[in-house]
């Protein structure tokens, strides 16, 4: 327990020292603050730009408007800016030889699997309560009328999918060397979980129903208890993906 405590230490320095901590933080505040003002300005830009004789009739903005592009934002670059952050979380180390000399030294291989997924999970937490943060308060400022239904489990279960998705990438870390292997791994199985929401008895029970379905939660046209097999499978699943994790690296030779 000690020297998982010491090592996400060290972790979270490590984060802070090479600015990849203030990269999430800054790529998601701007998402936050551009998310609403999006959804305002739009319909004005798009006005501006209809040439003689075009006329563009839009509805006016709402709240909706600023959650649809919060989540957009979020499932889309979001999650892509967290993966290609993330993705060297043990080849960098390992190739330095800095890894090395602490398992030498007597840390145990369970506690650096395990803190390296906790500060991903924190950095990950972290950017998407600021970005959540930041566009609910503009949104509330710029639509002040507009009321959202199921908005925190919507999140949450955005949330959700970003710590089943971090611990595929840990997995992914755990069986190759390089940064484009673990991204090539990650990538098959968000297009693998892609492939099987084209069946429909299948999407109930997929997690990227949970970075799919936000929407309609919010807009009331999906049931919040149709999400909880897929909340219940992508938990074991992230549980499974970090145990195996553990298992490929204490068996790995470095």
């Amino acid at each position: 327990m000690r020297g998982y405590l010491v090592f996400l230490k060290k972790e979270i320095f490590e984060y802070t020292k090479t600015y990849k901590l203030l990269i999430m933080l800054v790529v998601f505040a701007i998402f936050g603050i551009t998310n609403p003002l999006i959804a305002k300005l739009l319909p004005e830009i798009l006005e501006s730009l209809a040439t003689d004789g075009v006329i563009i009739t839009l509805p006016d903005p709402t709240a909706y408007d600023a959650w649809e592009q919060f989540f957009k934002n979020a499932t889309q670059m979001g999650l892509i800016v967290t993966v290609i952050i993330f993705s060297g979380v043990l080849s960098s180390e390992l190739s330095k030889g800095t890894l090395i000399n602490l398992l030498t030294k007597g840390l145990s291989r369970t506690a650096v699997i395990l803190s390296k997924y906790t500060c991903m999970v924190l950095v990950w937490t972290a950017s998407i309560a600021l970005c959540f943060g930041l566009t609910y308060g503009y949104t509330v400022y710029l639509f002040p009328k507009d009321e959202t239904s199921n908005l925190l489990f919507s999140v949450f279960c955005l949330w959700l999918f970003g710590l089943f998705l971090l611990a595929v990438l840990i997995f992914s870390a755990t069986l190759t060397k390089s940064n484009y292997g673990c991204l090539l791994i990650t990538f098959v199985a968000v297009v693998a979980c892609m492939i099987m929401d084209i069946i429909p008895a299948m999407h109930r029970y997929n997690p990227i129903s949970l970075a799919t379905d936000n929407m309609g939660l919010i807009m009331n046209s999906i049931e919040v208890s149709s999400l909880y097999s897929a909340i219940l499978i992508s938990c074991l699943l992230s549980l499974i993906f970090v145990s195996l994790s553990v298992t490929i690296f204490r068996r790995k030779q470095l």
